[in-house]
């Protein structure tokens, strides 16, 4: 064959080559999972295989947790919510079984944007009308559910979050009614029960007027020392809140770890009496 004739059929067998391949945006949702899957609840963090083994092994809920980003004070970041929201939603969901975390909501009401109001008046706050966060919350909740999760349980670490909480559960709640629930479940943002069970601990607090206390930093001390700005804080003397001696630092952080236990183990129960016929 000559070489004319063969530069005639090639372009034809490179299309059919391109052809069989696979749509790299459009893959086939039957496609064997090639490798194991990873121990994480949290959605963003699994591939999408591992999102749809996961729901056909029975993981069956989902949690969705709001946040924000807002003035906590001179010691805390202002996504303190949203890390929070990390250590607190695993360990819900390891409680609870086969349970899966969205990703965590980061924008909610913090005031109004102009003129500011509320944490709006402090660099760094970024916030979003009630309106739109109810939009966000009713979009992600019917994206989940297209794929197959049979409950999803809404959370806030925040007081403005709350409202909005409760009536896009109460909305979807009636329009989903037999094919999806929908549970707001406010035990969790009970910070009352986290002070008075630290109280019979024997931490007692002076506040100081941050906005900021020995509950919110331990928690932040456990999942990310930085958001606490631990070291700063240590090297300035100022290693302490509301009257309460942080050092030793690794006691601090138990303390963390058995906050955020105590506030998983509230609101699995408030979860499941919701769930309840």
């Amino acid at each position: 064959m000559s070489r004319f004739a063969i530069s005639l059929l090639l372009p034809g067998l490179f299309a059919g080559m391109l052809v069989a391949l696979p749509d790299p945006i459009r893959p086939d949702p039957a496609s064997p999972r090639p490798i194991d899957a990873v121990d994480s609840v949290f959605i963003e963090d699994l591939t999408w295989m591992e999102v749809r083994d996961a729901l056909k092994s029975g993981h069956d809920t989902v949690v969705v947790a709001t946040g924000g980003v807002e003035q906590n004070g001179p010691y805390l970041v202002t996504g303190k919510h949203n890390v929070v929201l990390r250590g607190t939603t695993e360990a819900i969901a390891r409680k609870l079984g086969k349970t899966l975390v969205a990703p965590i909501v980061p924008f909610v009401p913090e005031g109004d944007i102009e003129p500011p109001s509320q944490h709006m008046l402090y660099p760094g706050t970024i916030s979003v009308s009630e309106a739109t966060y109810e939009a966000l919350l009713a979009d992600i909740c019917a994206s989940l559910k297209a794929h197959g999760f049979r409950r999803i349980v809404l959370i806030g670490d925040s007081g403005g979050n709350q409202t909005g909480l409760k009536a896009v559960a109460d909305r979807l709640g009636k329009q989903w009614e037999g094919k999806c629930g929908v549970l707001y479940i406010p035990e969790y943002y009970d910070f009352s029960a986290v002070t008075k069970w630290l109280e019979s601990q024997g931490i007692k607090q002076t506040p100081e007027g941050l906005h900021d206390d020995f509950g919110m930093t331990a928690q932040l001390l456990a999942v990310e020392p930085q958001a606490a700005r631990m070291n700063e804080r240590i090297k300035a003397g100022k290693f302490k809140i509301n009257g309460v001696d942080l050092p030793p630092a690794e006691k601090s952080i138990e303390w963390g770890r058995r906050i955020i236990d105590l506030r998983a183990d509230i609101t699995v129960k408030a979860i499941q009496k919701a769930s309840q016929p």
